[in-house]
């Protein structure tokens, strides 16, 4: 093993006294170090209290010996920070575990130390203890489970338990200590005992903890006793500490605890004398509240944030891209460096302290270390806690920018709802003041009523400035109707007016957003979510999202969390649209990769719970094959999925389980399975309404047809529309080989030679129809207006299926290969387009397709990049110009667009 064995035990003996005498007092585990055998040292010292009957003398031996092993490791450089930190905690495990089993046994003989539960927090839950660190564990006890003799009362026997495990283990005697054991995280710790039941435990985390609990509880393992009854009370709880909503109120809360902390701390904020490298400016604990902070936020929903270490949950925070990985590297840097020191303030008396001492004390911990003097850690301190408070500082800054905190009352909100123009100011102050008596659930807390009147000035200057205020405050109060609770997002958006910018803007632009905000109001996080105005990835990154739950989550939890995260993901796209963040071009097919994610997990789920009564079918796949704008790979923010379900292989056989079913009624099942894991509400609500009318034979044929037999139909039976939609047909789920053998089908019928008359024909009397029963439903009609994005539409599959060429199911890609070969003029690229983003963007901002109101007209000539609404329109007229002249030139027939 590597390390400079000789050199730590010389800096132990000149400025380490406690590790001097431990290593006098074990000759034979100073020969192994001296000889550079640290493993073999750790080994010997884990065996140090072998053979001993006292349980309390056993623990300290082997304390005393690993301490020292530990120590001298650390000082030769042979045993990194994370081995020495496990190693301590995991004899923190062993000695409490010990603890109970002797303390029972003592009373019950023979007993197993069921119902005892010891839970691990701070550092000994993470596995990051230091050399003189206290345990903070949470005792309790099952009183069903619990021994006990028979006249002893079961709470009785655990606080009569409870004593002993704390004594045997913080009792300082001839032999030393083994932990100092401090109990004060359990519930309510001023009034109850020192063990708890598991039911009070569990009502408490229920109903009335408090934040820091939560933060405790990031950390929390059940490390001895009864470790099986340990985990099933932290899987009950599980929801206390994981919300499944974004905490941004945690940011208040570690806001708050820094100020108690920063306001006790007596000691130098800058590194010198009297600082301390723990609770210090840039000192330890500001590490860890950063890295809680964002699990608090951000934990609920993405489970691979739930880790106990510090190192660890830094990593992945920025693998999930919640933070810098400039930051993590930084960060984590600073606090193995940090936590290093402490070890050397620690490793010279065996004290459990975290300031750095004056004078000569100073320049013997710097020389433990192998520093110079103590004016090179200062030096070095100062820089590690500089970038460690920076970061810190600007995690919990208090953005107070603009807008007035001044609560508002009584006549004075009339006044104020007078003053800013809203109509019939004194009945809606009476109607705002209703909302806190009780009606809303939101506003029943006073702290929440408290925020609530801090907020609503601000909020009530921006809401005056909408088209229709009143319009504007009664959605607002569908909002709040719906919110279980909105205490955290009424201190967020005191605290920051930009969110609330955003927030009143989507209340008085974008309807569907708004709707959708009543309905689901846990969607607001998405204007908190830094990462919500960044376009969405792969369909393959979507689904994994999507797939990402607890561990033996059912089918209804499941197809819960494909809701969660495409509502998520489809009113962040929504918030993008309606602020011009992106092109809705790449709004629209961000859209239909997250559709395409959801049919993944959703087909998966489904055919993983048909498979549990019904098996499988060897050989045999169901396929999804897309149409329309989904296959096109393009969707707008309200747009059904249009699908064909089909199967691979032929019809002989049946499935494989308990319920056997012949092929083509297993398939014909599971697809109905498959669209109502897509369409019907759950919990979380509805997602998609899925349309299958373009099947084969429409709605009078089978929902799920072989790949045979859909062959045969599309080459033997089917109408020219159908072969026109087919143009735009992408298999979106199966196997690679199936999904090109099914792509090798629609190939061959869509280069199929063909009669141009009758083409043209079948082409021109659709669109008539069409346009007959469907007309245009108001002036920013992209999609009927005569010269849209349907007319388009038919002109490309015209062109594509006379020609035999340019078959790209997006539309995009196939418009520019007509292009390049001459079969349309290269104006019809940018009206497509311009069209295009009026058709996405006009869902949100004007979903009655009529003129909206001057600020929504305004949003929505800029997400189509035009300078105003004028401008819009003209561009509008024009683009459904160059497409009629289109028409007219290959169908020979005018196209009237007036």
């Amino acid at each position: 093993m590597s390390g400079d064995w000789t050199a730590a035990i010389e800096r132990a003996r000149n400025h380490a006294p406690f590790l001097a005498r431990a290593l006098d007092r074990q000759p034979e585990l100073a020969a192994l170090l001296a000889a550079g055998d640290g493993e073999g040292a750790l080994a010997l010292a884990k065996s140090a209290g072998d053979g001993i009957e006292d349980t309390g003398v056993a623990l300290r031996r082997e304390r005393l010996a690993l301490a020292t092993a530990l120590a001298i490791g650390d000082l030769a450089g042979a045993f990194p920070l994370l081995r020495i930190t496990s190693e301590l905690s995991a004899l923190a495990d062993r000695a409490l575990d010990r603890a109970i089993a002797a303390t029972i046994r003592s009373r019950v003989p023979d007993a197993e130390p069921a119902g005892m539960i010891a839970l691990a927090l701070g550092k000994h839950g993470a596995g990051e203890l230091n050399y003189s660190s206290d345990i903070d564990p949470i005792l309790l006890y099952d009183p069903d489970t619990l021994p006990r003799r028979e006249r002893d009362e079961p709470g009785e026997a655990a606080q009569r338990y409870a004593r002993e495990i704390v004594r045997m283990l913080s009792e300082n005697t001839a032999e030393g200590y083994v932990f100092r054991v401090d109990l004060r995280l359990r519930p309510a710790s001023e009034v109850s005992p020192l063990a708890i039941s598991v039911n009070a435990a569990l009502s408490h985390y229920e109903s009335s903890a408090l934040a820091w609990e939560r933060a405790a509880f990031i950390r929390a393992r059940a490390c001895a006793g009864d470790v099986v009854a340990g985990e099933d009370f932290l899987a009950a709880i599980r929801p206390f500490v994981w919300r499944r909503s974004l905490d941004f109120g945690a940011i208040v809360e570690i806001r708050r605890l820094t100020a108690r902390i920063r306001a006790s701390h007596a000691g130098p904020s800058a590194p010198g004398p009297g600082f301390n490298v723990k609770l210090g400016r840039g000192g330890i604990r500001e590490v860890e509240f950063f890295a809680q902070t964002h699990q608090l936020i951000h934990g609920g929903r993405d489970p691979s944030l739930r880790l106990r270490g510090t190192r660890a949950t830094l990593d992945a925070l920025a693998e999930a891209g919640r933070i810098g990985r400039e930051d993590a590297r930084i960060l984590g840097e600073s606090y193995d460096r940090l936590r290093t020191i402490e070890h050397r303030l620690q490793m010279v008396e065996d004290h459990q302290t975290h300031v750095l001492p004056a004078g000569d004390a100073l320049d013997n911990v710097a020389r433990l270390d192998g520093l110079a003097d103590g004016a090179a850690l200062i030096a070095e301190l100062e820089a590690i806690t500089g970038q460690v408070a920076e970061r810190y500082d600007a995690l919990i800054a208090d953005d107070a920018e603009g807008g007035s905190t001044t609560a508002v009352a009584g006549d004075a909100l009339a006044n104020k709802l007078e003053t800013l123009g809203f109509p019939q100011a004194a009945q809606l102050a009476q109607r705002i003041e209703g909302w806190s008596d009780g009606r809303i659930r939101a506003l029943r807390s006073e702290a929440a009523r408290g925020a609530f009147e801090a907020l609503l000035p601000a909020l009530l200057e921006r809401f005056a400035k909408a088209p229709d205020p009143v319009q504007a405050i009664n959605r607002w109060e569908r909002v709040l109707a719906a919110a279980p609770s909105a205490l955290n997002l009424f201190r967020l958006l005191e605290a920051r007016p930009a969110l609330l910018d955003q927030l009143v803007r989507i209340l008085i632009l974008a309807p569907p957003l708004a709707d959708a905000l009543g309905r689901r109001p846990e969607l607001l996080d998405a204007l908190i979510d830094k990462t919500a105005l960044d376009l969405p990835g792969s369909v393959e990154e979507l689904a994994a999202e999507m797939e990402r739950g607890e561990a033996g989550d059912d089918y209804e939890r499941k197809l819960d969390r494909i809701r969660i995260v495409t509502g998520e993901e489809r009113f962040a796209l929504g918030l993008q649209t309606i602020a011009a963040i992106h092109d809705p071009l790449k709004i629209a097919t961000a859209l239909a990769r997250t559709a395409e994610a959801a049919l993944l997990v959703a087909q998966a789920a489904a055919e993983e719970e048909f498979a549990r009564v019904h098996g499988r079918v060897p050989g045999r796949e169901l396929v999804v094959l897309g149409l329309g704008r989904f296959g096109g790979g393009a969707l707008t923010y309200a747009s059904d999925l249009d699908v064909i379900y089909l199967f691979s292989g032929d019809f002989e056989g049946e499935s494989d389980g308990d319920r056997p079913l012949g092929v083509t009624l297993y398939f014909n099942r599971l697809a109905q399975r498959v669209s109502a894991a897509l369409s019907v509400p759950t919990a979380e609500g509805a997602l998609y309404e899925v349309d299958t009318r373009l099947r084969p034979q429409g709605a009078q044929g089978p929902l799920a047809v072989s790949f045979q037999s859909f062959e045969q139909y599309q080459k033997n039976e089917a109408w020219t529309w159908e072969h026109m939609a087919l143009t735009r047909a992408r298999p979106l789920t199966g196997s690679s080989e199936v999904r090109q053998q099914l792509q090798a089908t629609i190939d061959s019928v869509l280069h199929q030679e063909r009669d141009p008359e009758k083409l043209r024909a079948d082409a021109l009397k659709m669109r008539a129809e069409m346009a007959r029963h469907k007309p245009a439903k108001g002036p920013l009609d992209a999609k009927l207006a005569r010269g849209g994005l349907v007319d388009l539409e038919f002109l490309i599959h015209y062109l594509q299926l006379r020609e035999r060429t340019a078959f790209n199911p997006r539309l995009g890609i196939a418009v520019e290969e007509l292009v390049g070969q001459g079969l349309l003029p290269p104006a019809v690229v940018e009206a497509r387009q311009l069209m295009t983003r009026l058709l996405v963007a006009g869902r949100l901002l004007s979903p009655d397709l009529a003129e909206p109101g001057a600020d929504a007209a305004q949003a929505l000539a800029e997400a189509c990049g035009q300078s105003d609404f004028t401008a819009l329109l003209h561009a509008f007229t024009a683009a459904r110009q160059e497409v009629a002249a289109a028409w007219a030139a290959a169908f020979d027939e005018k196209l009237e667009t007036t």
